[in-house]
């Protein structure tokens, strides 16, 4: 009475393995048959005029002629809006030993550095300053900066 050499694991591994074996011949046999069928005719898609997507092509009559001048690439740059250099803000942080601050402009709520170097007059947080905007080393920055006392 003697057992099978074989344990349980190594016919598990042997199974798994004929198991990969045959899908794989699936799989091939599969693209064979889309091959014959015509393979990238049945993935291609078109565009419509609306922006839908067809399986048909567009037709070549109803084709719209579009003059090379009319693409625009970019944005057209707006000359109509005028630009107040000077803009209004409240001093949200400021550090008389370090020398800089922050200044919340009123207008687009965007947060501008400020150094102690720049400004007219003593300010602290709080305070409704008027300052013209440049771009420094990692952003806006503040200069001309001084209190704001029409508001």
């Amino acid at each position: 009475m003697g057992r099978s050499q074989e344990s349980f694991n190594k016919k598990e591994i042997r199974n798994r393995k004929e198991k990969k074996r045959k899908e794989k011949v699936k799989k091939r046999l599969a693209r064979k048959e889309i091959d014959k069928k015509g393979g990238l005719d049945d993935m291609i898609a078109y565009v419509d005029a609306e922006g839908n997507i067809t399986s048909t092509p567009p037709d070549p009559s109803k084709k719209d002629e579009v003059k090379l001048e009319d693409i625009e690439v970019s944005v057209p740059q707006s000359e109509d809006i005028p630009v107040d250099p000077i803009r209004k803000g409240v001093v949200t942080f400021f550090n008389d030993s370090k020398g800089f601050g922050f200044i919340r402009d009123l207008e687009t709520k965007v947060s501008v550095f400020v150094h102690i170097n720049d400004v007219l007059e003593d300010i602290t947080e709080g305070n409704k300053v008027s300052f013209e905007v440049t771009m420094g080393h990692k952003g806006p920055a503040a200069i001309q900066v001084k209190i704001d006392r029409e508001s």
